[in-house]
């Protein structure tokens, strides 16, 4: 009974410490980041940013111990720190915040408003719109329209980015009647308004396939904010993919479009 109650006590013990020893790697160096961004040069950033990466990595493999709740919410706040970090994103870009957010959606897939910053994070600002679906729809999987509460709001993160960052209309029809059908269990004002608006856009997208004018426009949104040299040419190569072309100004990036959508 003894040893019983020493391993109940121990489990999680080990679980946090061995969380928070790995995270106290990260500590000095963080703070002092956060502290000194003017003279950290792009060479240190750069390494802070591996870093980190190995950091997550490390965190994936580490087990909660029951704790899951516990786990998401801590690394959602480390989330938060890094995508809150503009002055040293601008230098580095958002490539980590998937990284983030395969420990939140392993842990737990039913944290409702963690989909909003994994899909603007991801889609938007690391131009990586297959990640942020592929998370989307892993966490779907333990998802009901009832568990979370007003759960139809992932459908309908998953049919933007379906819609503005990949072109796929078809699936974004599907994602937004879905958020309609799970909508429509609900009886309050906000779950009507968004059930009638889902299935408003689905029935939309069925009969006004997005043009190609559209998909530019949407990835040029993406060029002009501040990304890494990974993500503006990943973001190149997909508007020469639908015709268009990119063409650096002293001023900034200028968009061409094709003669005809």
């Amino acid at each position: 009974m003894l040893r019983l109650s020493y391993q109940t006590l121990i489990t999680p013990l080990v679980a946090c410490f061995s969380v928070l020893g790995v995270s106290a790697l990260q500590f000095p160096r963080l703070q002092s980041l956060l502290t000194n961004k003017q003279g950290v040069s792009l060479e240190v950033l750069e390494q802070d940013i591996k870093a980190e990466h190995l950091r997550l990595s490390l965190l994936k493999e580490i087990p909660s111990f029951g704790y899951d709740n516990l786990m998401a919410n801590w690394v959602y706040l480390n989330f938060l720190q890094y995508f809150g970090d503009d002055e040293v994103r601008e230098k580095t870009g958002y490539s980590l915040s998937p990284e983030y957010f395969d420990i939140i959606i392993k842990h737990d897939p039913k944290f409702l408003g963690a989909y909003v910053g994994l899909s603007t994070s991801i889609s938007l600002y690391a131009a990586m719109p297959e990640r942020s679906i592929k998370l989307i729809e892993e966490g779907l999987r333990s998802i009901t329209p009832q568990v979370p509460e007003k759960s139809y709001y992932i459908w309908r993160y998953k049919g933007t980015d379906e819609l503005l960052f990949l072109g796929n209309s078809q699936a974004a029809q599907n994602s937004f009647s879905m958020a309609a059908n799970w909508a429509n269990n609900y009886s309050d004002a906000e779950s009507k308004y968004i059930a009638q608006n889902s299935h408003q856009t689905a029935v939309f997208l069925s009969r006004n396939p997005d043009s190609r004018y559209a998909r530019i426009a949407t990835w040029a949104i993406i060029l002009n904010n501040q990304v890494d040299e990974k993500t503006h040419k990943r973001v190149v190569r997909e508007i020469e993919a639908l015709g268009g072309k990119v063409i650096s100004t002293p001023t900034g990036n200028k968009i061409t479009f094709p003669p005809k959508d």
